[in-house]
């Protein structure tokens, strides 16, 4: 008599959790996802050629430097930035068909500080 308890007993426990386990199952049979993209790729990055650096002082004070202008090619570069400094303030720079121009007024370069020219151009 005892063991058709234990029987039983085990039978009804392994139904609820058989019971349970189905409607968990069927819970998270109701998520969706909905379609993504994913992918991967590459391609060559080419470099650029700066050429005839001019630097343009300050006419009132001459240790300063108001401007500093190359050419760069190829000349359809649209974003230009320069650092006269290794850890110096980046300038933007305006690109007209490959005539480069950085004011270096904001805050003001100066010559003594100016001990490299870092450009970094993207299209």
């Amino acid at each position: 008599m005892q063991r058709l308890r234990n029987r039983r007993r085990i039978v009804v426990v392994a139904l609820i959790a058989l019971a349970i386990g189905a409607g968990a199952f069927a819970y998270a049979a109701t998520n969706t996802v909905p379609g993504s993209n994913a992918g991967s790729g590459s391609g060559a990055i080419s470099g650029y050629t700066i050429s005839g650096v001019t630097y343009t002082l300050n006419a009132t004070t001459p240790t300063s430097l108001d401007q500093v202008a190359f050419t760069i090619s190829p000349t359809t570069t649209t974003t230009l930035k320069v650092q006269l400094a290794p850890a110096g303030s980046w300038y933007t720079c305006a690109n007209a068909a490959g005539s480069v121009t950085c004011n270096t007024t904001s805050p003001q370069a100066t010559a003594a500080a100016a001990t490299q020219l870092t450009v970094v151009a993207a299209q």
